[in-house]
């Protein structure tokens, strides 16, 4: 069975400091890469938004981060600004070992659309190409870890299981936002999908 890592969004702006911070978001990090030596391949994933993305309060007069919209997809959570295409905050963690790196997923790039998961946007039909890469490679096992756990990682672990990968999480290595309770939410609805959380 070939296993590979899969590293979630270890951004600039989803750390201590940056414009949607995750608590202890950095503290992950060595953990991180101490782990990238286990792997046949690491893929890590990028949010990279473009200005003005719909995802974004800014881009919905009267809308505050964190209020909910209704999207052509479905309900949607209006982040503040954040992972905007070539800035600081879209930057990996300086820490973070991107040397490893097999393959770098960038998502959310689509103005209209948000993207949580690294195999599908949030429509949960347009694929990133993840799921092809990793078919030709022959990768049946992953194990996912970064940020946050309860948005982009759990989404990711969800679509993975339903596409028939070996699915763990390691949480240790994890960190949530836990909006409203997400956090629970997120980890029943990835057990129910068959996630193993470590």
């Amino acid at each position: 069975m070939s296993n590979a890592l899969i590293v979630i969004d270890v951004q600039n702006d989803f750390c201590p400091g940056g414009a949607l911070a995750v608590p202890e978001g950095d503290l992950i990090v060595p953990g991180i890469n101490a782990l990238m030596q286990d792997f046949d391949a690491v893929i890590l994933t990028q949010d990279w938004h473009p200005n003005g993305h719909s995802s974004f309060a800014t881009s919905h007069a009267g809308k505050a981060p964190f209020d909910m919209t209704e999207m052509p997809y479905g309900p949607q959570v209006l982040w503040p600004n954040h992972c905007v295409q070539g800035s600081e905050g879209a930057a990996f963690h300086a820490d973070l070992d991107t040397t490893r790196a097999d393959l770098i997923i960038r998502k959310g790039y689509n103005p209209a659309i948000d993207s949580y998961s690294a195999f599908f946007e949030n429509d949960q039909t347009t694929p990133t190409g993840l799921e092809g890469y990793l078919n030709t490679r022959g990768i049946t096992a992953l194990t996912l870890v970064g940020l946050a756990t309860d948005f982009c990682v759990a989404f990711s672990a969800q679509d993975a299981a339903r596409l028939g990968f070996d699915v763990t999480v390691r949480s240790d290595l994890c960190r949530a936002i836990d909006l409203d309770g997400s956090l629970t939410a997120s980890l029943t609805g990835m057990k129910d999908a068959g996630v193993r959380i470590l």
